[in-house]
């Protein structure tokens, strides 16, 4: 269960987001709770989550964190500048992972996230920091409209 206004997460259709399957739980500003049910499209040949989607899990949290845009019709966006990812635990089939991502504001342009994903039970699978960069015209939390061209 998201709450999550729609016109907030439904911004730009994601074939990426869609492929690996997380949705939102929660955001709002500087923190973002995503969530991801590991099935066998997440797997590795050892049969456990890929570490590819768990990095791709804390790298959505950690740039979600923030991005968040209270207005609807416009929209933040930013890129990664680096990703740091420690696997602590396998993920295994069925296991419904949250990530959280908590963003520190920089300088201007640049923002800073820490990153947790945990199991249902609240055993830690993964930590991270990453280093993002806001995209032209989204260093304030008014963004830009979204039909702006990205």
């Amino acid at each position: 269960m998201s709450d999550v206004p729609e016109w907030m997460w439904n911004d730009d259709h994601s074939a990426f987001r869609d492929l690996v399957g997380y949705a939102p739980v929660v955001w709002r500003e500087f923190y973002v709770e995503l969530a991801l049910e590991i099935d066998t499209r997440h797997r590795n040949r050892s049969g456990v989550a890929h570490g590819g989607v768990i990095a791709t899990l804390a790298d959505a949290a950690g740039g979600f964190a923030g991005c968040w845009c209270p207005h609807p019709n416009r929209i933040r966006r930013a890129s990664t500048l680096s990703l740091n990812t420690q696997f602590v635990s396998v993920a295994k089939m069925g296991d419904r992972l949250t990530a959280r991502g908590i963003a520190n504001p920089g300088g201007k342009s640049i923002f800073f996230a820490t990153i947790e994903i945990s199991d249902a039970t609240g055993r830690l699978v993964s930590t991270g920091t990453g280093v993002y960069k806001y995209r032209p015209g989204s260093e304030t939390s008014d963004g830009v409209a979204r039909e702006t061209p990205v």
